[in-house]
């Protein structure tokens, strides 16, 4: 089986070590000069490293099933799916999305990592457009594994369900989003809890620092392993019915005076960064950041499931 993966960027090497560490021939085009080859080599180097960390048993046969290819109809050539990880940009989407749907196999699925433009969007003007969709990634998908499957109202419900069975033969976790919402359903909750964030420490309530503590250390230990749903059916001891009756008047108070726009616009930002030091090298820290997910996810791997 072939990939194609458009853009040899983070996310594009990423899919690339993905499907070639689980077996697939992998394509990788770049407009830019060099890129793509320049990846083939990073992808290497990435798949040593996921050895080291349990998560690739044969870095060096992934490896060697990575290649560049020299234009867009190379990397679709044959291809059982395409993964396009372009700017995100409508105009670039319709762009490469129209040209796609020329190069790549009538069969082939045509999947766009974008993190919240609506298939529909750049798809409604293609011939093959019941073969495209949004499989959203989460960053970085080598060590995060969900992916969020979106498809506009005339995907072919048979194209969704055979990405769902691709993207979880690759070790991935997919999702399906059954109606198209910007955002999708990752960026829309990561949004509101980012919203309240930002207005807590804004206002005075909290320091960025504990307000980081109270996810990691609180909401995300239980989070990294079962949902809020989940959650709330053990938090309370007639489980979700109960927890409803007993905690929505409190919900719906705060519900009823949310978060607003300009918590993201100065003076509110500004008061976030006067409480927050200035960063080291962000390579070395997204270094770190890899380690600690490599380890979280070995960790999850080794766990059977109840």
């Amino acid at each position: 089986m072939k990939v194609g993966i458009v853009g040899a960027g983070l996310i594009g090497r990423a899919w690339g070590m993905i499907f070639a560490r689980a077996g697939w021939d992998v394509a990788l085009h770049d407009t830019g000069e060099g890129v793509a080859r320049a990846a083939v080599g990073l992808c290497a180097e990435g798949l040593r490293d996921l050895c080291a960390q349990g998560l690739c048993d044969d870095p060096d046969a992934a490896a060697g099933r990575i290649r560049a290819a020299g234009s867009l109809a190379e990397a679709a050539e044959g291809a059982e799916l395409v993964q396009e990880n372009g700017p995100e940009r409508l105009e670039v989407k319709i762009a490469l999305f129209n040209a796609l749907d020329t190069l790549a196999p009538a069969e082939a699925i045509l999947a766009s990592s974008s993190s919240a433009i609506r298939t529909s969007t750049f798809t409604e003007k293609l011939k093959g457009r019941a073969r495209c969709l949004v499989a959203h990634p989460v960053n970085p998908p080598h060590l995060i594994p969900l992916v969020e499957l979106s498809g506009a109202p005339w995907t072919a419900p048979e194209v969704m369900e055979r990405a769902r069975e691709i993207y979880a033969g690759i070790g991935q976790v997919p999702v399906t989003v059954r109606k198209e919402i910007e955002g999708f359903v990752l960026n829309r909750l990561q949004g509101a809890l980012l919203a309240e964030a930002f207005r807590l420490v804004s206002e005075g309530y909290v320091t960025p620092q504990d307000l980081d503590a109270t996810v990691k250390d609180g909401l995300g230990l239980r989070w990294s392993f079962m949902g809020p749903f989940a959650t709330i059916e053990l938090n309370a001891p007639g489980g979700i019915p109960d927890y409803c009756a007993r905690y929505t008047g409190f919900y719906k108070r705060l519900a009823a005076d949310p978060a607003k726009p300009e918590v993201y616009e100065e003076p509110a930002t500004q008061r976030i960064l006067d409480q927050w030091p200035a960063a080291g090298d962000p390579a070395a820290r997204m270094r770190w950041r890899d380690r600690r997910l490599a380890a979280l996810r070995a960790h999850k791997n080794s766990q059977a499931e109840d």
